[in-house]
């Protein structure tokens, strides 16, 4: 299969600035993929050079196989085929739900773009507002009008970025996946860019987490929680805490927690120190355990609570117990360690 986009060894300058630095990634047709990572971090910045409206200052961008961007040249945007949803949708206030859809449908006749207006509004369930005005729109009805206009052309390539910052927290999560079902029926390939993982892992197959404009890991979500490339990723994704330990043998790392087999080689020498990643879910609520720790503070999260713990070194986990084991602050309760994935990184 041919790659849709592949990007390569691209790096970014503005004003003499480097913002993207030998960045390299593919994706294939109807790949969803999302770049994580802080503001700043240029995300925005990749969004905008695959696009058109950056210019890479070394490296290629590639679209359908053909190269769009280099040091030298540069496609025009309007010949790209791409399409963008933005942060505040840029919806024209003017122009009737039905008339912002078919905005980029000029070159069809005026038959054929009523009936894509059409199949896009019962795609996206928009159908019983296309006479209506952006403006009396809600927030998410806003975002699907703008998926809409975006999906209508059959772009290439679909570029999101921060499309759900708008929207009300509970919200998000569910118009991510919505988003995905609508992109995965068309087969539309697409990059979200995102500061929040719940997005990234409720929409996308692959991420990719970013900082000061390098690609640290470009893997799926499962892959980055559990077997992070390094300690910001790590710490970027997901809860947990880093505990020091020292090696015993090419499988297993003592630690205050106890002795953790990682069940595969970790790669560290004998008697090397390091530092072990504990996920909340690696430390287990047990009240008949010898082992206890105090409870410092605590975070409803309605099926369960995020407890952080304090252990006899001063050193603290973070453990995720059901509700129903409401325990008082400073109250001392039992744990275990139940850890599948030894995450192992040099001490620091």
């Amino acid at each position: 299969m041919t790659n849709t986009l592949e990007l390569k060894d691209v790096s970014v300058a503005i004003e003499g600035r480097p913002i993207i630095k030998s960045f390299s990634l593919s994706l294939q047709q109807g790949e969803i993929a999302c770049l994580l990572g802080p503001s700043g971090c240029g995300k925005t910045t990749l969004l905008r050079t695959i696009a058109g409206f950056e210019r890479p200052s070394t490296g290629e961008v590639w679209l359908e196989s053909r190269i769009v961007s280099d040091a030298h040249n540069l496609v025009p945007v309007e010949d790209r085929n791409v399409g963008m949803v933005f942060q505040d949708y840029a919806l024209f206030p003017h122009l009737r739900v039905r008339d912002n859809i078919a905005f980029g449908l000029q070159r069809l006749s005026k038959n054929e773009r009523q009936l894509r207006v059409e199949e896009m509004a019962e795609l996206l369930e928009i159908s019983s507002f296309l006479n209506d005005y952006p403006h009396r729109l809600s927030g998410g009805q806003q975002q699907r009008v703008a998926l809409a206009r975006a999906i209508a052309t059959r772009p290439h390539i679909l570029l999101l970025d921060e499309p759900f910052a708008s929207l009300d927290i509970e919200l998000r999560e569910q118009i991510a996946k919505e988003m995905r079902t609508v992109l995965k029926h068309n087969g539309i390939t697409a990059i979200l860019v995102s500061h929040n993982q719940l997005e990234a892992f409720a929409m996308a197959d692959t991420v990719g987490v970013m900082r000061d404009g390098t690609l640290l890991q470009w893997d799926n979500a499962f892959t980055l929680y559990h077997r992070p490339v390094c300690t910001y990723v790590a710490d970027f994704v997901g809860d947990g805490v880093f505990l020091p330990g020292k090696v015993i043998n090419s499988t297993n790392v003592e630690t205050e927690l106890g002795i953790i087999n990682g069940g595969q080689s970790h790669g560290f020498n004998h008697s090397d120190e390091v530092i072990v990643l504990i996920r909340p879910d690696d430390i287990i609520h047990d009240d008949e355990s010898e082992m206890q720790a105090k409870v410092l503070d605590k975070a409803f999260r309605g099926a369960e609570f995020l407890y952080t713990l304090g252990l006899e070194s001063g050193s603290q986990v973070l453990s995720l117990v059901p509700s129903h084991h409401n325990h008082a602050i400073e109250e001392f309760i039992g744990i275990k360690l139940e850890i599948d994935h030894l995450v192992v990184f040099p001490f620091q």
